[in-house]
């Protein structure tokens, strides 16, 4: 029996690095069913306390959010801007937030990041599971990814041996909590 992975790179770039990282990790679920996000397509109002009260919740934030009630498990790579989220994926999050306490309905979770540069988003990855890790009780690996361009191949994915091991047992443990 296949389990729904949903997957996004927490980045509106057309030419996401960590979308390309969400993705292939997805796929190396074994029997997932994977959906993709792109968060482009859920592109919303900045939130404010004053436009929820005047306007409500939009339904892309509903939408966004029944993808994950939907899911078996998220996997989820954080772009890091000035060492935190996104604006994008924030501003989702701040929405999603708002529509019940339970953001992730304690699904597993796996948290990566990547970047072109020697750090491969850690910052952002540190910040997203330190917060994450009180909202959801389920496991919640994570992975960082440096040097993309680098390490990564479309083609054949993470390219370094000692990276891909890491990344093997990180998957390893999220997959076994599906």
């Amino acid at each position: 029996m296949s389990k729904q992975i949903v997957a996004f790179g927490a980045s509106n770039s057309q030419h996401s690095i960590n979308k390309q990282l969400a993705t292939y990790a997805a796929h190396e679920v074994p029997n997932a069913e994977v959906v993709i996000l792109d968060l482009n397509d859920y592109e919303m109002p900045i939130y404010s306390i004053d436009r929820e009260k005047a306007t409500g919740i939009p339904q892309l934030a509903h939408d966004f959010k029944s993808q994950l009630r939907a899911a078996g498990g998220i996997i989820i790579s954080f772009a890091e801007h000035n060492g935190a989220y996104a604006t994008a994926f924030k501003n989702i999050f701040d929405w999603i937030s708002r529509i019940e306490k339970d953001v992730w309905y304690n699904k597993p979770m796996f948290l990566l990041a990547t970047s072109p540069g020697a750090r491969g988003g850690q910052t952002v990855l540190e910040i997203a599971h330190n917060k994450f890790k009180f909202m959801n009780t389920n496991t919640i690996a994570t992975f960082s990814l440096p040097a993309f361009s680098r390490n990564f191949s479309p083609e054949s994915g993470i390219l370094d041996a000692a990276l891909q091991m890491a990344f093997q047992d990180q998957l390893g443990q999220f997959v076994a909590s599906l």
